[in-house]
């Protein structure tokens, strides 16, 4: 009959107790062999109990204390006279014991991982006295280990991996479960290990955990990951063992056992002959199943003959063979290239070199295509020369250019004027000759680098460029002239044959053998009698003096006029004159100042007199803007006096109105009734010129039908008109009536006129109106008849 779990565990639980209660018999023949006890006081006697070790099974589920074993001494009669304590761990919170009888329980579930043993202390003590007739005695209560706890695997889930095509054997990952029961009573924490999934590819070692490969030649590019599931089980893997599981991910890990393949035995690329160098003409790629490093390959072009004009080289993220150009293509030359091409594993692994050459051959055919090329020319460079001294019109040299097409067309020639922005040079549109178009200056430019261009005259759009370079040819066209400006001095102290000045020329041009310069004093000042000139033969020359006693109030500055000539055929010469300056040195012969004395003081005066001169004109001054300044002061008003002059006065009154209920502070009937008009008023802050015409004046005029109805209609416009402000508006409108009863007087309507219009009146008006009275009026002094 088989147990269950529950069944089987109060078996266990029963045998435990049974073994308990056999301990107890055997320990009471232990009694008389225990160590004498001796108490103060009384006589020698014996003590009559020992405990070492008790033992309480774990995990007990009943509702009654478990009864865990019982104290008692000799000396208790049974009267009760003797009480029994107990201390220690877990006294009185888990085991309880029963002062009269002795007995210990434990109250609570005990669990043996936790706590594997409790130490506790027992004393018999005299119910009246409440003294110890036994001494304190010191046992273990140990907790036995059930079957309580499953394997488990503390680091799983595990993943390991393992190369492809690996042997049987290989090890591939260690598994370890751990149990928490107490390996050292029964099988409770012996484990076994099996695997649940992952045969037949897979097996593990019972005893150690280990996983291996059971079986050869597994392949990754057919399946690359497999999961395994492994079980530990306790109780030495016995029924009724309890059993926990992980898992296991193996992955293949790559190895090189696959050679390169290309797809195709030939492959055909068209490609057109204007394709620049190093441009990619087409990428092709060899297949391999394996990764990584061992999916690495190379390129190479073992034959054909376009080997010195492609070239293949490897693309390292994606594996491929990029194919370049090296040279240019020429349809014309040649139309199709045939190349032989290996692809081949880098790194071979020499355990499979039995499944094939790791290598792989394929034929590439690459086709050239005609384009419409432009013109060609039969130089890059063209190097040519020509004197500055050439005329307008001089041959310089001839550029040739040819169209490498198949047509041949013709070419015409221009030259590129950004590069030849002064127009420097022509060419012949047919020939290609090159002229001179302007004077050249070697001094300004000395090189001129100019463009070409060859234009196909059947398609103007095919244009080719060469390129010119032109050294303009140096003549003797520049005269030497002083190296520089010199500031030569001389001390008034100098004595003669002294050396005052070294000087050196240069010239713009550029002989072919180094310029050759001589110095000499020009005719007029060769007999001078302060200064000579020495030349040294070395493209320099030296001033000395002639004299000594050069005096700043006597003459502060000489010029000495110089000839150079330079050794140019023909040789070209001028004069360039040295100022030298007089001044006074110290004694190491170092200018001090050279500022002449009768210069700075030409009538002998002190300093103190020229200061008194400069206060007098400065007080004059100041007299003369002071009288200036009181004449403008005391100047009249031309007309009237501050007081009375009202003109463009602005006076301010800060008098609001009451708005538009107010009607008594302004006259509303006089702004709303078109026909009553102001009296003509004249201005009092000025004379009047002229007197006006005697005329009229009224209150009131007729009523004028056009004006009132054109300012009502407006009035209704402005009423109705949504985008019109909310608030009171002037509004301002250049209307004049359909006519007038003096009609137009515009001069360019009544000269053109025959009317019979009498403007003799205007002379009446004054001199303002003289001029129109003039054109008009029919008097003797009308300008027009």
């Amino acid at each position: 009959m088989k147990l269950g779990k529950v069944e089987f565990c109060h078996l266990l639980q029963i045998i435990a107790l049974f073994l308990c209660l056999s301990g107890m018999n055997q320990a009471e023949p232990s009694r008389s062999r225990s160590k004498p006890y001796f108490q103060s006081g009384r006589t020698r006697t014996k003590r009559s109990w020992v405990w070492n070790q008790f033992f309480v099974l774990e995990e007990y589920m009943g509702s009654d204390p478990l009864y865990v074993g019982k104290l008692h001494s000799d000396v208790d009669k049974g009267d009760g006279s003797i009480k029994y304590i107990l201390s220690g761990e877990g006294a009185s919170s888990i085991f309880i014991i029963d002062e009269n009888t002795g007995d210990i329980h434990a109250t609570k579930r005990l669990d043996r991982e936790e706590q594997a043993y409790y130490t506790l202390r027992a004393q018999a003590l005299d119910r009246l006295t409440n003294k110890p007739v036994e001494p304190e005695s010191e046992f273990v209560i140990k907790i036995q280990d059930i079957n309580d706890n499953e394997p488990k695997f503390l680091d799983g889930p595990y993943t390991a991996g393992v190369p492809e095509m690996s042997p049987v054997g290989t090890s591939v990952v260690q598994v370890t479960a751990t149990d928490a029961d107490d390996p050292t009573y029964g099988n409770s924490a012996r484990v076994v290990y099996s695997i649940l999934q992952g045969q037949p590819y897979f097996s593990v070692e019972p005893k150690t955990g280990i996983i291996k490969t059971a079986l050869p030649n597994m392949d990754r590019e057919a399946k690359d990951q497999y999961l395994l599931v492994i079980q530990a089980k306790d109780m030495v893997g016995q029924n009724g063992g309890l059993s926990g599981t992980t898992s296991v991910t193996v992955t293949l890990t790559d190895v090189n056992d696959n050679p390169p393949r290309f797809p195709r035995r030939s492959y055909q690329y068209n490609v057109p002959e204007s394709l620049p160098v190093a441009s990619v003409v087409a990428r092709i790629k060899a297949a391999d199943a394996d990764v990584g490093p061992n999916a690495a390959m190379e390129y190479k072009i073992v034959d054909g003959d376009g080997l010195g004009v492609f070239k293949i080289s490897v693309d390292k993220d994606t594996q491929e063979g990029i194919i370049t150009i090296q040279k240019e293509l020429d349809f014309e030359a040649k139309t199709s290239y045939t190349l032989r091409i290996e692809a081949a594993n880098i790194n071979v692994d020499p355990r499979f070199l039995s499944l094939g050459p790791f290598s792989d051959m394929t034929t590439v055919k690459i086709i050239v295509e005609d384009v419409d090329e432009p013109p060609v020319f039969t130089s890059r460079l063209y190097s040519m020369v020509v004197s500055e001294a050439a005329k307008i019109g001089t041959i310089i040299g001839t550029v040739a250019a040819h169209d490498p097409d198949a047509s041949n067309s013709p070419v015409r020639y221009s030259i590129d004027r950004n590069t030849d922005l002064e127009r420097y040079f022509n060419i012949d549109a047919n020939s290609g000759v090159i002229t001179t178009a302007k004077s050249l200056d070697r001094e300004t430019n000395a090189i001129h680098n100019i463009t070409v261009l060859a234009m196909e005259s059947q398609n103007p759009v095919q244009i080719g460029r060469g390129y010119v370079a032109i050294t303009i040819l140096d003549i003797n066209d520049n005269a030497p002239e002083f190296a520089m400006e010199y500031e030569t001095t001389v001390c008034e102290n100098a004595q003669p044959g002294q050396i005052i000045q070294k000087i050196s020329a240069i010239d713009k041009d550029d002989p072919p053998n180094g310029h050759q310069f001589y110095f000499s004093l020009t005719a007029e000042a060769a007999n001078n009698h302060n200064f000579t000139l020495q030349d040294n033969k070395d493209n320099t020359a030296t001033v000395l003096t002639r004299r000594n006693g050069f005096r700043r109030q006597e003459q502060s500055v000489f010029y000495l006029p110089i000839f150079i000539v330079d050794s140019g055929s023909p040789s070209l010469s001028s004069t360039n004159t040295l100022t030298i300056r007089v001044c006074d040195c110290d004694a190491d012969g170092n200018a001090q100042t050279c500022n002449a004395e009768a210069y700075i003081l030409p009538a002998g005066l002190s300093t103190g007199a020229l200061i008194a001169i400069l206060a007098c004109v400065l007080t004059l001054l100041v007299l003369v803007l002071l009288i200036v300044t009181m004449r403008r002061r005391k100047k009249e008003p031309l007309i009237f006096d501050e007081e009375r002059d009202i003109r463009e006065n602005i006076v301010r009154y800060d008098d609001e109105g009451g708005g538009e209920e107010d009607t008594e502070a302004f006259d509303m009937a006089a702004l709303r009734n078109l026909n009553i008009i102001r009296d003509t008023k004249t201005r009092r802050d000025v004379t009047p010129e002229i007197q006006f015409l005697s005329r009229p004046t009224f209150k009131s005029i007729p009523d004028n039908v056009i004006f009132r109805e054109f300012i009502w209609e407006r009035l209704k416009e402005a009423d109705v008109d949504p985008c019109a402000p909310p608030y009171d508006s002037l509004q301002t409108y250049a209307f004049e009536g359909n006519g007038s009863v003096a009609e137009s007087l515009s001069s360019l309507d009544s000269i053109s006129s025959n009317s019979d219009q009498n403007y003799d009146y205007l002379s009446d008006w004054g001199p303002r109106f003289k001029r129109l009275a003039d054109m008009y009026g029919s008097g003797p002094d009308c300008l027009y008849s």
